[in-house]
């Protein structure tokens, strides 16, 4: 078979099975990225090794390569649906809570986490990325789960949405910031720079790259929409996508990712229409072709056989810090800034579970030689547990005492006595 022959067959068997592994994931009442990603550990190393059977594959290498990239394209487009989604000026409505909840939901874990790998015999430099990694949380599961119960409007809820969003913010920025600067020349593909260098550089993206994209994108967009251009307004969406990230790389001199989660951002200004035919334009090339094709690729990078005896009080004490940090940190933000024990709890909890993000900042801190195969054998190890233990646990806080009344809620009791 030709290489285009054996993408095509590879291309077709990583999206079918991972699009079946997501539904009978969906079944079992767990978000489809956990089957998605369990799919790609079924087809890596871990078991069947997919891309290394000769018969098949005979030039395996330039095929797991064009995935990669074709994954590095899933990535960009996955970091611009999420940027997408966030309304600032909703986030600022929530105020203060989520603010600090997202905050602290992100240095508790990384100062922690820091600490803790460090007595296992790892650098500083490796120990400090795996906090980074490790505070990036996906909510989606939660939001999920306080969907189904009825909740997803409280107090807590609207507080976890907001949180996310800082975290999400946060995190990216600090990922780009860290392999910018490249500490102890740690990231072999990537020269180190000084410390004022990155911040000017990233000042100057952002300072000046974002305003203008916050003006400009949505502008061209609602322009576009209105001509005789087949899928204009999503076109311009992904040109978005693709120039920020190239911009982020070479004037921010930060991850490509920040600069498509940017354009997201801009982009969700736009009129309510075009902002519905962007959605559901990216959101059908994404998750039919390119985001699946991500999450299998985790799986192809990583053996999970590696996590041996020895390995494995490293995973448990990642995992037991991943989830004392989240709801330690994000649950302590919330308690400072008015909620009870119970509420605060309960946003801590829907904290717990990490996802896209954390799977995108490990692939990329794979690639560029700051952690092993063995550690990021346990990072996805800490992935797919909290990802399977957030829905039984949020739907437990919730069961066990109700959630008290949102505000919208006493206005319409007031309503009634009133009346």
């Amino acid at each position: 078979m030709s290489e285009v022959v054996q993408l095509m067959l590879a291309l077709s068997l990583i999206i079918a099975i991972a699009k079946g592994m997501g539904y009978i994931a969906t079944l079992l009442k767990q978000p489809a990225v956990l089957g998605e990603l369990l799919a790609g550990v079924i087809l890596g190393p871990t078991i069947f090794n997919l891309m290394a059977q000769e018969a098949i594959f005979h030039d395996h290498e330039a095929i797991e390569h064009l995935i990669l990239e074709l994954a590095e394209l899933g990535v960009l487009l996955l970091m611009f649906a999420a940027g997408l989604e966030i309304n600032l000026k909703h986030m600022m409505a929530v105020g203060k809570t989520a603010i600090l909840a997202g905050i602290f939901g992100v240095v508790i874990p990384v100062v922690l986490m820091a600490i803790v790998m460090l007595q296992f015999d790892i650098s500083n430099y490796e120990a400090l990325f795996l906090g980074l990694v490790l505070a990036a949380t996906s909510v989606s599961i939660s939001a999920e789960v306080m969907m189904e119960l009825g909740v997803l409007d409280s107090d807590e809820g609207t507080a976890l949405l907001g949180a996310a969003v800082v975290d999400d913010i946060l995190v990216v920025l600090l990922i780009s910031i860290f392999i910018a600067i490249n500490p102890g020349g740690v990231a072999e593909t990537t020269e180190s720079r000084s410390v004022a260098e990155v911040l000017i550089r990233l000042g100057i993206f952002i300072g000046v790259g974002f305003p203008i994209a916050w003006h400009v994108l949505p502008y061209i967009a609602n322009l576009v929409s209105g001509m005789r251009v087949s899928e204009g307004d999503v076109t311009v969406a992904i040109v978005a996508a693709l120039i920020s990230g190239v911009a982020a790389e070479y004037i921010g001199g930060v991850a490509a990712i920040t600069g498509a989660f940017m354009a997201g951002i801009c982009l969700g200004r736009t009129r309510p229409d075009v902002h519905d035919d962007i959605e559901h334009g990216v959101h059908a090339i994404s998750y039919a072709l390119f985001v699946p094709i991500f999450f299998v690729s985790i799986g192809l990078q990583v053996n999970l056989r590696l996590l041996t005896l020895d390995l494995l009080p490293l995973a448990l004490a990642m995992l037991a810090v991943a989830v004392f940090s989240k709801v330690f940190g994000a649950g302590l933000g919330s308690y400072l800034t008015g909620f009870d024990r119970h509420g605060a709890f309960r946003v801590g909890l829907g904290m717990i579970s990490r996802g896209e993000v954390g799977l995108i900042v490990t692939s990329i801190g794979v690639s560029i030689g700051i952690i092993t195969e063995e550690i990021f054998a346990a990072v996805i190890f800490v992935v797919l547990i909290t990802t399977m233990m957030t829905p039984p646990l949020v739907r437990w806080s919730f069961q066990s005492k109700p959630a008290p009344p949102t505000k919208t809620d006493h206005l319409m009791l007031q309503s009634s006595a009133a009346d």
